[in-house]
């Protein structure tokens, strides 16, 4: 049966994906694609616009190159096909003159949408979602990785085989068969209904193994980098445990869980990489990076990471705050590092400029007497790849350690004072 095949070809898929992009690098063999937007009540054009640029560079990390940008202004999208039919006949066009291979939505599209729009536009179409979930099975290394991005990829799948198998839309009877016959379509339905029951009961096991693991390292102080995706985290991780964590400029470079013991003046503690967040997160993935995102409900002291070089950072923290909402891990102690001052920038009005001030003309300096400076968290700017400001920060997370630590160990409060391990090697290596 085709879908036999089908699931063979989703549960290797990691492999190929890995191999297809190194020949892409290569080869600089990128699919053509073009993205697909629209502005509603709830999402202005300047909002529009920012998100359009998170998808080019999700299409990116996915190996596309856009060549173009599509918009339309709707009070709410079409139920059929989620743009108007002018719009999708002007994208049909281009698509055929420009040999586009695939079109890349915003949002995530309906079963039927995306039915209707192949339909009409005879080219792959992609939405949000699914984008993200083929950057996530390219970068799943680890068994465990690959078999929550499988789960979240039969998901997602599950409501939409009525578009992906429409050839296959006959009955069957027979000897052996159900009833009257059942339909091919209902057959597919089944065997992914089971293959997602059995993806689950594999990931309870696994769930099982990882909180036994939380468990053996007893009371050490959990700490763990939480942030929007590609803000520096894994620098950041490599800089304080001097350690080789993968680091990329792309979005979900890192996809595994990573811990590392690390060791502030005298003080020994525990620090975790995850995943990184993103808006419009599909609940696929939620659900499946569940014992990922316990890595976060079960730290003792969340260190965020915000990129303050992107022009939308603090959209990112509203986005990663409401994540963390959703989670019940909200009202853990934190530190705020807001990242990347070595690439911050800001467009200095004249003296004798009178038009109205924006945020892209508000200094770093100025920033620090904003909200951040007044937040109810430690607060520390710096570079993860210069480390600038570095002792600054090591010392406000060994003040939030220690405090969780003689909570912890009452008689244990280190009887003498924070020193700098990096800063000794430094005297001694001058010496």
């Amino acid at each position: 049966m085709i879908l036999f095949f089908f699931l063979k070809l989703v549960s290797c898929e990691n492999h190929k994906h890995r191999q297809k992009l190194m020949l892409d690098k290569k080869e600089h063999n990128y699919e053509k694609a073009i993205l697909v937007g629209v502005i509603t009540q709830n999402q202005d054009e300047d909002k529009l616009t920012e998100y359009m640029d998170e998808l080019e560079f999700l299409a990116f990390t996915a190996g596309a190159t856009v060549q173009k940008r599509f918009t339309q202004k709707l009070t709410q999208p079409d139920s059929k096909t989620f743009i108007g039919s002018g719009k999708a006949q002007e994208i049909k066009e281009y698509v055929k003159e420009n040999e586009i291979g695939t079109i890349i939505f915003d949002d995530e599209l309906s079963p039927s949408q995306l039915k209707n729009l192949e339909k009409e536009i005879e080219v792959k179409i992609l939405d949000r979602t699914n984008l993200i979930l083929d950057i996530f099975a390219q970068r799943a290394q680890t068994s465990y990785a690959r078999t929550q991005v499988e789960l979240a990829q039969y998901q997602y799948l599950l409501p939409r085989l009525t578009r992906m198998w429409t050839h296959l839309e006959r009955q069957k009877g027979g000897i052996g068969m159900r009833g009257p016959g059942e339909t091919e379509i209902e057959t597919d339905r089944r065997i992914i209904r089971d293959r997602i029951s059995l993806l689950k009961d594999k990931l309870k096991i696994i769930d099982k193994q990882m909180a036994t693991q939380r468990n053996n390292r007893g009371k050490v102080v959990r700490a763990a980098l939480v942030g929007y995706t590609n803000v520096g985290k894994s620098t950041l991780m490599n800089a304080l445990s001097k350690s080789d964590v993968f680091a990329e400029n792309k979005l979900f470079a890192t996809l595994d869980t990573t811990v590392r013991k690390v060791v502030i003046g005298n003080l020994p503690f525990l620090l975790t990489d995850t995943v990184g967040f993103i808006r419009k997160l599909p609940t696929q993935l939620v659900e499946s990076f569940k014992s990922t995102l316990d890595e976060v409900r079960e730290a003792d002291l969340l260190i965020h990471v915000v990129d303050i070089s992107h022009e939308s950072f603090e959209d990112q923290v509203e986005s990663v705050n409401n994540t963390l909402m959703e989670i019940n891990a909200h009202q853990k102690p934190m530190i705020m590092v807001f990242n990347k001052i070595d690439g911050f920038s800001y467009d200095k009005k004249d003296e004798d400029d009178l038009t109205p001030s924006t945020k892209k003309n508000i200094s770093l300096e100025e920033w620090t007497k904003t909200w951040m400076g007044k937040s109810k968290y430690p607060t520390v700017f710096i570079s993860a790849l210069t480390k600038e400001n570095f002792p600054e920060m090591k010392k406000m997370i060994y003040d939030e350690v220690m405090k969780i630590h003689i909570s912890r160990f009452p008689y244990n409060d280190f009887l003498f004072e924070y020193f700098d391990n990096d800063e000794e090697e430094e005297n001694n290596n001058n010496d």
